[in-house]
Order: C-alpha cells, then structure tokens, then sequence
C-alpha cells in the first residue's frame, strides 16, 4: 500500500517513506478512499476469461470511474491489457502516460483541430458521424497520419453512431482497402437484463452490418454484455463497470470483487434528547435519547442527500466499530449525522474512522439508498478524500488544498 505526492515536486530532504507520507495524510484527511488495483486486475482477467477468445480491453473514462486513471491504466497494462477506452482527448494523455504501448480510444470522437492532438498521442477516435469521419479523412489525407480509428454503428441505443444505413454507404472504402478503420463496434443498450429482447435484436442488426467490414476488429459486449454469451463477445469486449466492483448481473449475485473502500472520520459526538430533531428541516426526530456521531462527509463528497432519514424513512447505513448504524436526519454539504446510541459509549470517539463504502455494504447498495446506479456513486466520490492505493506500483492522490478563504457554513 502506497500513499505519497509525486517525488519529483520534492525536495529530497523532504522525501518520506510510504509509511510516513500514509501517515501524514491521514492525519489531515477527513474521508479517505481506498482503491485494491490488485482486485480490479481480478476482476478484468475473470472478464478476460469470460470472453476467450475475444481480447478483454478495459473502459477507464470518467477516472477510471473515479478510481484513478492514471494508477488503474498502469496496474492494467502491467496485467496484459492491451486496449483501452476512454472519453476525451484529455482522458487519453493520461492513459498514454501510464501505458505507453497501448491502444486507446477516444469514445467522445473527432473534431476539426483535434487531429494533432490525436496524432501526438497516438490514440484513435470513435467516429459515429458522417461529417465526422469526412473531418478525419481530410486530416489523414493531409498530415499523412495512419493512426487509426473505430466506427460507432446505432443499433438500438440511439445516443452515439451512425445509422446501420449510413455505416452501408462506407462499406466500398472498406473493400477497397487502406481504410484506416481498425475497429467498428456498437453499445448494448439493456445488456443488464438478460432476457431483454432488445438485446437479440442488437445482436442480429450488428452481426448483418460488422460482417460486411470485412478484415476489421468487431466489439458490442461492454461489462454485462460479456456474461450474455459467446454470441456477444466478437472480436473485443468493453467492460468498464464491472473492472470496478460493479455488479454486471444485477439479475444474479455480483460476479466481481469489490474494489474500494470508503471512510470518513467522526467529527463530534452529541447526545439528543428524546423529542429532539437533527439535521436541516427537523425532519428526523429521537424517539429515545440518543447519542450522534458527526461524521465529516456529505453531498458536496458524494455522498447523495438522497440518502438521508426521516422520521417516515429510513436512510443508507454506515458501519461504526463494527456495527451497521443508521443515518439521522437530512445529509448536508460536508457533515452527515449517525445514530450510534446501540453501540458501546467507549466504542466511539471523535477521531474515529466510520465505513461508508465496505465492510459488506456495497457500492450497488449505496446506489439504491441513493436512487441511482453504481456508475454514478464511483464517479462522484469527492476530491477531498485521500486516496490510497493498494497493489501495483502506484502512487496516491492527496485531498485537494482547502481554499484560501474562511469556508462557508455547510449547507
């Protein structure tokens, strides 16, 4: 387990060991992320053995789902991942930084003037676009690049893609060859729900229309279309979610070992008085005395305020020593209020860490407290935690600096 800054940023007299840079963001942390790039290679060789013989790649746009792009890149590189996706010409640098053999594509497409850019990192645009694709033929035809790219083809999600009728019309440059087209691919729209018949309609509408790119590297399965079948999988499959955690199968147990944990640190403890409300709107009320810990994270952390409790509602859970202990009360900006009255008084203390993500609560069951998905939860998780790093040769992500300023009263 690493945690430190970046060592060149540092004077060599103030170098620490692993140990006492942990140490020394711990102690200023109010939340602290913990991500095992050891079970998300795991979790992407359970996927690479699932879709034999078709290449696993690994989808790490959005910071690796907010796990850390840079760290995850390497760990998956390192493992024998030779493919990866991402979303912006931004996302991409940092991916080449840390997997400077791989392949990388830009899933948000091409722009005009955007085509040195692609050119200087060597990675390859998804273009699901006419306009596009005639942007990035006048580039190519101009600079001499022979980079690459992928064609998006719609089949039923109707986001990105070209229609299957306009992916008919390139198919002679496909014939005449020199085409510069390393992969065509589309998106499951519903593959979560396996009897979903959109997905064999998806399925049979790609087979018609991949099999005329003859010669060029076909993918349609992202994480949960992996588990639909061989029949999915093609040439290259996508996965992103699952690489994290996620549950792909949500119809079945999850699949995937979990990857993060998430702590924050108890602030204040208070007793309340039975008849006493906590929180904004008074709309949790004791009906017992009881004691509250103040825990240093809330919605501006990512941790939704639609998670929060009323004297109707019971909201999301945190383990405190131990012990699942339930919300009290509206969540705010940057505190949330816990009931921790059925544990031991010496059991907690100001200071103490209190679990919001592990020890048996999991990301997919924060996201139905939250009314969202998984996806959602991991992408939000705050800037202000430290993260730590188990597995891999990595280094940590430090809190953000606290703003010049005095800091505003939570709201």
């Amino acid at each position: 387990m690493n945690i430190a800054p970046d060592p060149k940023s540092m004077p060599q007299a103030t170098l620490l060991s692993p140990e006492a840079n942990q140490a020394a963001a711990l102690a200023s942390a109010t939340g602290v992320l913990t991500v095992d790039l050891d079970a998300i290679v795991a979790n992407w060789r359970k996927l690479e053995k699932t879709a034999v013989p078709a290449e696993c790649a690994g989808v790490i746009k959005a910071n690796a789902y907010g796990c850390g792009a840079e760290q995850v890149a390497r760990a998956l590189s390192a493992a024998g991942c030779k493919t990866f996706f991402v979303a912006t010409l931004d996302e991409a640098r940092v991916v080449r930084g840390a997997a400077p053999a791989a392949a990388i594509y830009v899933l948000d497409g091409f722009f005009q003037n955007t085509g040195e850019a692609y050119a200087s990192i060597d990675c390859k645009p998804v273009i699901g676009d006419l306009n596009e694709l005639a942007e990035w033929d006048v580039f190519c035809r101009r600079s001499g690049w022979s980079g690459g790219a992928a064609i998006h083809i719609d089949t039923g999600m109707n986001r990105l893609g070209m229609t299957v009728t306009e992916a008919q019309g390139i198919i002679p440059r496909i014939t005449a060859g020199d085409h510069g087209i390393t992969l065509v691919m589309s998106h499951l729209a519903s593959a979560e729900l396996l009897n979903n018949p959109a997905n064999a309609r998806q399925l049979t509408a790609f087979r018609e229309i991949a099999s005329l790119f003859s010669g060029v590297s076909k993918s349609l399965a992202n994480s949960s279309g992996v588990f639909l079948g061989p029949q999915f999988q093609f040439d290259l499959a996508r996965p992103g979610a699952a690489l994290y955690g996620i549950n792909p199968t949500p119809e079945a147990d999850n699949p995937m070992q979990p990857v993060i944990a998430l702590k924050a640190r108890i602030v204040q403890i208070r007793d309340v008085e039975r008849g006493d409300s906590v929180g904004y709107g008074g709309t949790w009320t004791a009906r017992r005395p009881t004691r509250i810990a103040i825990i240093s994270a809330g919605y501006a952390d990512g941790y939704f305020r639609a998670a929060s409790a009323n004297d109707g509602t019971r909201g999301a859970e945190v383990v405190v020593a131990g012990k699942r202990c339930p919300i009290a009360g509206r969540i705010s900006m940057d505190l949330t209020a816990v009931d921790v009255t059925d544990l031991e008084r010496s059991a907690v203390r100001r200071g103490h860490w209190v679990t919001l993500i592990g020890d048996g609560i999991t990301v997919d069951e924060l996201a139905h407290h939250f009314g969202t998905i998984g996806y959602e939860v991991l992408t939000s998780l705050g800037k202000r935690y430290a993260r730590i790093y188990k597995g891999g040769d990595v280094t940590a992500e430090p809190p953000a600096a606290p703003p010049a300023q005095p800091a505003a009263a939570s709201t």
